[in-house]
């Protein structure tokens, strides 16, 4: 039951949002386990391969990092200071290691050393982002413009407190890239979404043709413009790189193009496998005479391969650069080259 004021309306949008949110979490960590089983193979931890990545992403978007106390995400730093200070305490496991740092990495920014506000994490992205698409009503115009605003603003804040920030960013800044952003993104959104409605006019085979090949381009350019302007001051400050010794080295505009085009692409890939998979998958379950007898089960069976869907292409999709990324010095400014005698240096790339 709902306890709160307000009418009616109100009060069954609350409760179907706080349901959606409490069932996407379960299905979500249902998702998690799944992923996990499917990527436990012998490879390794380390970051080097796509494999290790993949491993080491799917570690770090465990739903279950969301619920990590104050208390046990200090537990779990102290733990890594005094392994890298050589002071652990005696009987402490390679386990207990590995799970401190999984905590750390999923809680921590790597550049400002601070918490990710939990909607905003990598592992909670499908948790938090999935109940707004679940809202997603396309008859009306207003609910659509709505809907896609909460979601671009999710996937904008997601991009921002996931971005490198060597360099701190003004509010101002923030506040430019997210209208961008948000504009941009839902513009394309909510103009796909009408293209399609209006296509029941057009011809069978012109219907086909946007229905099938127009929606995968419109997302991704819209992913492609949440990014780029949500870390659009990435581009004139520049980015620190650092060298062998994680001393930095200087702040490169070069290095920060690279970051965000390896980012954006990311965004690029999540998607697909969402386009691809439920309509095939449904298409098979559309078959089977239970939910020939059972319709309106068609509509949460939907939402479930869409979530597991989601599920796995996020890992996949982030897993593709390393998140610590190099690049060779020459490809670089002068003043970088200068400055070091690595002939690779490293940024963040962020995710």
């Amino acid at each position: 039951m709902c306890y709160f004021g307000g009418n009616a309306h109100a009060q069954a949008n609350y409760c179907v949002t706080g349901c959606l949110q409490v069932q996407t979490l379960y299905l979500w960590k249902f998702t998690f386990n799944l992923v996990t089983y499917l990527v436990t193979f012998n490879s390794s931890k380390v970051t080097s391969s796509f494999l290790g990545r993949l491993r080491h992403f799917v570690e770090i978007i465990d739903p279950s990092t969301l619920f990590v106390s104050q208390e046990k995400l200090q537990e779990c730093i102290k733990l890594l200071d005094d392994y890298k200070h050589g002071t652990l305490p005696p009987g402490t496991t390679d386990q207990q290691l590995w799970e401190a740092q999984k905590i750390k990495q999923a809680i921590i920014h790597p550049d400002t050393g601070e918490k990710i506000f939990m909607p905003f994490r990598m592992s909670g992205y499908v948790p938090f982002g999935t109940p707004i698409k679940k809202l997603w009503n396309p008859l009306s115009l207003l609910s659509l413009s709505s809907t896609q605003w909460l979601n671009q603003s999710h996937n904008a804040c997601v991009n921002y407190a996931n971005r490198n920030a060597t360099k701190p960013t003004p509010a101002s800044k923030f506040l430019q890239g997210y209208a961008g952003a948000v504009t941009s993104a839902v513009s394309i959104a909510v103009g796909l979404n009408v293209l399609i409605q209006k296509a029941n006019k057009l011809s069978p085979a012109t219907r086909m043709i946007i229905q099938r090949f127009v929606p995968f381009p419109a997302v991704a350019s819209a992913n492609i413009c949440n990014v780029g302007l949500m870390r659009h001051s990435e581009l004139s400050e520049g980015i620190d790189v650092l060298d062998n010794n994680s001393n930095v080295v200087g702040s490169s505009k070069i290095a920060a193009r690279h970051a965000i085009m390896e980012t954006a692409l990311t965004r690029v890939v999540l998607p697909m496998p969402i386009f691809v998979l439920p309509p095939i998958i449904m298409s098979y379950l559309e078959r089977l005479r239970f939910l020939q007898r059972n319709r309106r089960l068609l509509l949460p069976i939907h939402s479930v391969v869409c979530l597991i869907t989601f599920g796995l292409s996020l890992p996949v999709a982030i897993s593709l650069f390393p998140q610590m990324s190099q690049i060779e010095v020459s490809c670089l400014e002068p003043e970088i080259a200068m400055a070091t005698d690595c002939k690779v240096v490293t940024y963040n790339k962020g995710l």
